[in-house]
């Protein structure tokens, strides 16, 4: 198994100790839940392409690609922790993490989602070709599509067209908040 598909499934489980138990959902953004039948909804947007994988269920990024944390943007690493500008994970109170004998917890590595995580996880050419935007909670959201030239998306459904280049498909998709109010 890759270090990061690893790590993904490591995150899944921190981030139901994170949530005090409630789960990996407790972290999606507002307006982008499974709707169910294997559709999900982007802010009023329902279609059946999966996320691209990351720390969290929906992956929220910056500009670069680097994941953020859903519910207030905060830079995280690739197991959800929320870190300082210099990697150290830290925790709510803004201090390094520690280890239960006090020694601050090493940085773990922070991937950009389309053009890394998804190629070390899937062994699949990326790149982010496309863009749409949605009002969600009064702020736009940059919807961007990981395309492949692969036959099948993330999910298993056959590749769609969506806003890739001619000759790629959508593979996952991710979204920016831009901080734009709408």
């Amino acid at each position: 198994m890759p270090r990061r598909s690893f790590l993904g499934r490591l995150a899944v489980a921190a981030g139901s100790l994170l949530a005090g138990g409630a789960g990996a959902a407790a972290f999606r953004a507002p307006g982008s839940e499974p709707t169910g039948d294997g559709w999900y909804g982007f802010c009023g947007h329902t279609f059946t392409t999966g996320s691209c994988p990351g720390p969290f269920p929906l992956p929220r990024v910056d500009p670069a690609g680097y994941p953020l944390r859903p519910d207030d943007g905060h830079p995280v690493d690739n197991l959800g922790r929320p870190i300082a500008a210099n990697g150290v994970p830290i925790g709510a109170d803004g201090l390094p993490l520690t280890d239960p004998s006090g020694s601050p917890l090493p940085p773990a590595p922070r991937t950009r989602i389309c053009e890394d995580w998804v190629p070390e996880e899937f062994g699949v050419d990326v790149q982010v070709q496309g863009s749409w935007y949605r009002c969600c909670n009064g702020n736009v959201r940059k919807l961007s599509d990981c395309c492949s030239r692969r036959e099948t998306r993330i999910n298993g459904d056959p590749g769609l067209q969506g806003y890739c280049n001619l000759g790629s498909t959508v593979f996952c998709v991710q979204y920016i908040d831009t901080g734009v109010p709408c």
